[in-house]
């Protein structure tokens, strides 16, 4: 190696040996701290050096005296019964170590990453544990069943298309529930810690992300109950659906990504226009209050099954229409799914843009159709459920955006 590069690795080495060890001596760890750090982190550098000399086993024999030195200090510390001798360091001292070797022939990026990550982890301990402690055991369900969904399921899923049309691969459709899935569950934990003292504009914007049609049901029966609360609940509805166009849009880029161009315009005008009402509604509105509702785990594992096969079965069902029928068929199925289920017309209709089986000009029209037909759906709940009042006011607002999208679909080439 260069004697420049060299000195390079040995310098960043020891740059981030010093900022966890920083950290460590704040903190007052009894086991490392900004001397010994930055000595491990070069330790492993050099190992890392002469390894290419003298052959890997100079790693390894370093990694385990750096194990050792950390449990007998660990071990003095015990005896000595030191309440802040933790395993915290003992393992940060070995990875650390591990970062330094990797230093010399990896990539100098990811060690600084996993450098300042380390740090960084250190640092916030009260508030990590903080947000332990809040959680519950319904909680930890949650996360636990979205990493089986994700980490366990999708893994061993076949990656390969079944059946009539060559559209169902088990492992895109499960990409899909994992997709929608992971973004319910991010409003869910938003709103765990936030959302329970929640304002109207917070309220809206975690009702959308975790489903706009349950905070639309939530909220109409809630205007029943208390008629003062109309004003608010219809701010609140009008801003979950907007934030349920800005999801749509994301679903389009993240699937259809560059087939998905020509959708963007449309989608960004339903969007502003959305955006201009939830403004008008907050101005209206903006010193009254509103606490969110209990909301459930969006990860259970049935949820997750019963949108994977609706979205196969949307997704089957467009590509026999395109094969079968005339164009005006794709429009039924976007209105009868997105009576329902934004998201499954979504991203089935997307797909097969992004796998050529339907046109972007196509595609983004058949979405908007769905838009359509869910903006219906949530407003014939409101009148079902919600107060008179509430229901004059979402009509107001949702016919607004439904003569945009239809003039969308009638006028843009």
């Amino acid at each position: 190696m260069a004697t420049l590069t060299i000195f390079e690795d040995l310098g960043i080495s020891l740059l981030l040996g010093l900022l966890v060890g920083l950290q460590r001596q704040h903190v007052l760890a009894p086991l490392g701290g900004i001397r010994t750090f930055p000595l491990v982190t070069v330790f492993g550098t050099v190992c890392a050096l002469l390894a290419g000399t003298y052959g890997g086993w100079i790693v390894a024999v370093g990694l385990a005296g750096v194990i050792a030195t950390a449990l007998a200090g660990k071990m003095t510390h015990s005896v000595r019964n030191d309440d802040r001798s933790g395993l915290t360091t003992v393992v940060a001292m070995p990875l650390m170590y591990a970062v330094g070797a990797y230093l010399v022939n990896g990539n100098w990026s990811v060690a600084v990453a996993v450098g300042g990550a380390v740090a960084i982890l250190l640092e916030m301990k009260l508030e990590l544990h903080g947000i332990v402690a809040r959680l519950g055991d319904t909680d930890i369900k949650a996360i636990m069943q979205f990493v089986l969904i994700s980490c366990v399921i999708l893994p061993v899923l076949p990656n390969q298309t079944f059946g009539w049309y060559d559209v169902l691969n088990p492992r895109e459709i499960w990409w899909m529930v994992v997709l929608v899935v992971g973004i319910s569950l991010g409003g869910y934990v938003v709103w765990k810690f936030f959302g329970q003292q929640a304002g109207t504009v917070l309220g809206g914007i975690l009702g959308g992300t975790i489903s706009s049609t349950a905070t639309t049901v939530t909220f109409a029966r809630r205007s029943r109950l208390a008629p003062s609360s109309v004003r608010a609940a219809s701010t609140v509805i009008m801003i979950s659906t907007t934030v349920s166009l800005i999801r749509v849009a994301v679903e389009m880029s993240v699937v259809g990504q560059q087939s998905m161009l020509k959708g963007v315009l449309p989608m960004s005008v339903l969007i502003s226009a959305g955006m201009l009402l939830c403004l008008v509604g907050w101005f209206r509105t903006r010193k009254e209050t509103e606490t969110m509702p209990e909301q459930t785990n969006p990860t259970e594992l049935r949820s997750a099954l019963v949108f994977g096969t609706l979205y196969a079965i949307i997704l089957f069902a467009v590509a026999a229409t395109k094969t079968h029928f005339e164009k005006s068929g794709l429009y039924v199925v976007a209105v009868i799914s997105g009576l329902t289920d934004m998201d499954a017309i979504t991203l089935s209709t997307s797909r097969m843009v992004s796998a050529g089986r339907l046109t972007a000009e196509t595609g983004w029209r058949v979405i908007v159709s769905a838009v359509m037909a869910n903006l219906i759906f949530k407003a014939a709940l409101v009148a079902a459920l919600g107060h008179r009042k509430l229901f004059l006011s979402i009509a107001f607002l949702f016919g607004i955006l439904f003569i945009a999208g239809a003039i969308l679909i009638a006028t843009l080439p």
